[in-house]
């Protein structure tokens, strides 16, 4: 081998290209070893190194507010498990291995993408419509404000946040939606439309804050998180189109029935124990013991409320217990309670969740007669649930508490609803903001779904939606001993033929 390479080395051309490839793999080692030693600097250098006086950090760390905001992470990010089960099981068979693996790729990309901007666009200083700061987490302060939690714990409780955004935008759109597309409009949704409009109401310095002559306010996510996903769900919904065979109401058809609602209760009652970590989780501090207790029994019975209000709401039509409206209304309960959680009575909790209850069986009406495909409903429990939550506040706000703070509540100011002598300006002010943020998310909705539409990867084609997208996009059923073949594969012809049954079972009922 050696003297076969020295007789190569006497011939010019050998030796030119012996010659460009050492210096091409020496150039490309310089430059790997610059970038490194850049990036080494730009993240290792100390952003407070002027301060000479700056608090250490046992000095500004509260342990207990910090683990009880990492135990609330945890609790939200296990909603991802209901999600994944509600929608899985309010859908057919064919599509759940799609739902499963949509939900598991999401978080994933959620997580990079908001550490990478998404939390500066959000929680950064910059201006009132953007934060300008803290991306790829660098210069980031040592704690989260006064609240004595560490930045990084924030960061993960409120990346559980935006996971769960993503998240109710696929619901919308299950059984017709291309695997690169849901990636491609993911990457908008995670990366830049919930944070830089999130910013508006939770950001330092947005302008949702300087509302005159009072503030708006969402406490955990009304607005921020459920009304922002509910409107790119719609946008999505528009985009798409609905399923093939889909008959709606005013056509004679109805919704075709999920295939497991066993899965889709047990989603929703996960969902309904991780909101424990999505409401209460929100005061960020474990020493606003009254804070926190008032919000849990809030959340819960805004959630009993709802869920009895649907049943019973719904029963009249075809004298029959709905188990998925059921399902739908307590979640539309924990929807609209999660803005006012903190401001409101027990009572006004449970008269919040009742009509919550009606406003969701109400808004899948509306998504019927406009003959939009929703399949798990997840437009009228976040969208039309998250608007009703956040002018409810307006409403319901007893005037006794003002803003969490790391000990306790801040009383020096309070919130106030209508029904309690605070007069129009609450009311107002959430109705503002509310409609600014509806209407942004859904027209920047409306403009990355059609530009994701125009690569041709928004919707499988017809084929593969008659195939299944678990087959057409993943290769193998999630029921595979049921729809036959060696890969669970059943003939596109046979499998076509179970559209037009689910919808004649769904009008029969």
């Amino acid at each position: 081998m050696l003297k076969r390479f020295i007789d190569r080395m006497k011939e010019p051309g050998s030796r030119r290209v012996f010659t460009a490839i050492v210096a091409g793999k020496m150039i490309g080692a310089l430059i790997l070893i610059g970038g490194i030693a850049g990036v080494s600097w730009y993240f290792g250098s100390e952003a407070r190194a002027d301060t000479a006086a700056a608090p250490t950090v046992t000095d500004l760390i509260n342990p207990l507010n910090t683990m009880w905001t990492l135990l609330a992470a945890f609790l939200v990010f296990f909603m991802q498990a209901g999600f994944m089960m509600l929608e899985a099981g309010f859908s057919r068979t064919r599509e759940t291995v799609n739902i499963l693996l949509e939900g598991i790729v999401d978080t994933c990309l959620c997580g990079l993408l908001f550490w990478a901007f998404g939390f500066g666009f959000m929680f950064g200083s910059g201006n009132k419509l953007i934060g300008t700061e803290y991306f790829f987490l660098h210069g980031t302060p040592a704690t989260y404000g006064s609240t004595g939690v560490p930045m990084l714990a924030f960061f993960l409780f409120q990346f559980a946040f935006a996971d769960t955004c993503s998240t109710i935008t696929s619901g919308a759109m299950v059984g017709r939606t291309g695997f690169v597309g849901d990636l491609l409009y993911s990457f908008g949704v995670s990366g830049f439309i919930y944070p830089i409009i999130g910013h508006w109401a939770w950001g330092p310095d947005g302008w949702l804050n300087t509302i005159s002559p009072v503030a708006f306010h969402d406490f955990a996510g009304s607005t921020v998180v459920h009304t922002i996903g509910g409107m790119v769900a719609l946008a999505g919904a528009i985009a798409l189109g609905p399923r093939l065979g889909r008959k709606f109401k005013r056509d004679g058809g109805a919704p075709p029935p999920g295939h497991n609602m066993t899965l889709a209760a047990v989603g929703g009652v996960i969902l309904w124990f991780g909101w424990y970590g999505f409401n209460p989780g929100s005061t960020l501090s474990a020493m606003d013991m009254d804070g926190c207790a008032r919000v849990a029994t809030n959340t819960t019975l805004a959630a009993c409320a709802a869920g009895l209000s649907a049943l019973f709401f719904v029963y009249p039509r075809h004298k029959v217990w709905d188990a998925g409206m059921t399902v739908n209304g307590f979640l539309a309960g924990l929807v609209a309670i999660t803005c006012p959680c903190y401001w409101v009575s027990p009572l006004g909790a449970i008269l919040i969740g009742t009509l919550a209850g009606v406003v969701v069986v109400l808004g899948v009406d509306l998504m019927e007669h406009l003959r939009i495909d929703d399949p798990v409903g997840a437009v009228p429990v976040h969208g039309i649930c998250g608007i009703f939550g956040t002018l409810s506040l307006g409403l319901f706000a007893t005037g006794e508490f003002g803003a969490p703070g790391p000990t306790g509540a801040d009383v020096s100011t309070t919130v106030k609803g209508l029904f309690y002598g605070g007069g129009w300006d609450q009311l107002i002010a959430q109705a503002k903001g509310s409609a600014a943020v509806t209407v942004a998310t859904f027209a920047v909705g409306m403009l990355l779904m059609y530009a994701v539409k125009r690569t041709g990867t928004l919707r499988v084609s017809k084929q593969g939606e008659l195939e299944g997208l678990d087959i057409h996009e993943h290769g193998g059923s999630a029921y595979p001993e049921q729809t036959g073949g060696i890969h669970g594969i059943a003939p596109p012809e046979a499998d076509a033929e179970l559209v037009i049954p689910a919808v004649q079972i769904a009008e029969a009922q």
